[in-house]
């Protein structure tokens, strides 16, 4: 799990991506796979323009620019001192995720996030960690009404590699334009899996980090 190259290529996106470029147009400017872009770009202010956007006429502010380049320098700080993960490394990672966002209950792992990022790392940690039946993998989405259902199941079930049948019925809220504009297109994701041995381990794990840090009774 190293870092990847094309540094140059993810400062040009960025740049991009703040004159407004969609993520399809760097994509294919860079020579790139949109994911790709969507990854290097998703800290960034995007304003769509209606208009056509003048490539060449168009330049940052000077003072964007050195945001975007302290953030890069940043990344390849977070690189060198970080390395290449281990197993143990993503063990740790996943271990917090889940002290922070899964359900306590005994009985099953539930763990929910919108960061597809996260949700990959979270199964691909526990089907490395633990012998999973495959079939009792369960996703459950959370999906404003008025977006794309069959859309958002296909992009989780190729991301998290869990056929469609295997999703449980969806959450759809209620559109309230007064409490939120940004909203993630493919919802918010559940990794459901019934099983209270493997729960409680998770959990026993999680107590062997943190119990040097109890604070006494």
């Amino acid at each position: 799990m190293g870092n990847g190259g094309k540094v140059d290529e993810r400062v040009r996106a960025r740049e991009l991506r703040a004159q407004s470029w969609t993520l399809g147009e760097i994509a294919r400017e860079l020579g790139v796979c949109k994911s790709s872009v969507s990854i290097w770009v998703r800290d960034v202010e995007f304003v769509p323009k209606p208009r056509n956007r003048g490539h060449a006429s168009q330049k940052p502010h000077p003072l964007h620019l050195a945001k975007l380049a302290e953030i890069e320098l940043c990344r390849q700080e977070a690189a060198e001192c970080i390395g290449r993960l281990s197993e143990r490394d993503l063990r740790m990672f996943a271990l917090a995720l889940y002290a922070g966002e899964g359900s306590k209950r005994d009985g099953s792992l539930v763990f929910a996030n919108s960061d597809p990022i996260l949700m990959r790392l979270f199964v691909t940690w526990l089907r490395r960690d633990f012998e999973l039946d495959e079939a009792r993998l369960k996703v459950k989405l959370y999906l404003h009404a008025d977006l794309d259902l069959q859309a958002a199941v296909a992009h989780w079930s190729a991301l998290l590699d869990v056929p469609v049948e295997q999703f449980n019925k969806p959450y759809r809220a209620v559109v309230d334009a007064t409490i939120r504009h940004n909203r993630h297109v493919n919802g918010c994701a559940s990794i459901v899996y019934h099983s209270r041995s493997i729960h409680r381990r998770v959990m026993a794990m999680i107590e062997a980090v943190t119990s040097p840090f109890a604070i006494p009774g």
